[in-house]
């Protein structure tokens, strides 16, 4: 006799089969977030050694205006 809280074999099977779906979706999830991240820091990295260029070059250009010892006049309107 077959004890009613024991599922049977293609219930096992149905379980299992929806297991490695759900396992198989997942796995593929993480993959594309793993891509979608490192493409995402290659980005930051990027702009950061942009923003280092350009800080750079604001720098270098106040101090050619500090080192000229001159001031631009101020607007007419002034």
């Amino acid at each position: 006799m077959k004890d009613p809280k024991m599922p049977d074999n293609q219930a096992l099977l149905e379980r299992l089969e929806k297991l490695e779906m759900r396992q198989t979706f997942q796995e593929q999830t993480i993959e594309d977030l793993n891509a979608t991240i490192t493409d995402q820091w290659k980005l930051i990295d990027s702009l950061k050694r942009d923003l280092g260029r350009l800080t750079d070059q604001v720098r270098e250009v106040e101090n050619n205006v500090d080192q000229a010892g001159h001031k631009e006049p101020p607007p007419p309107h002034y």
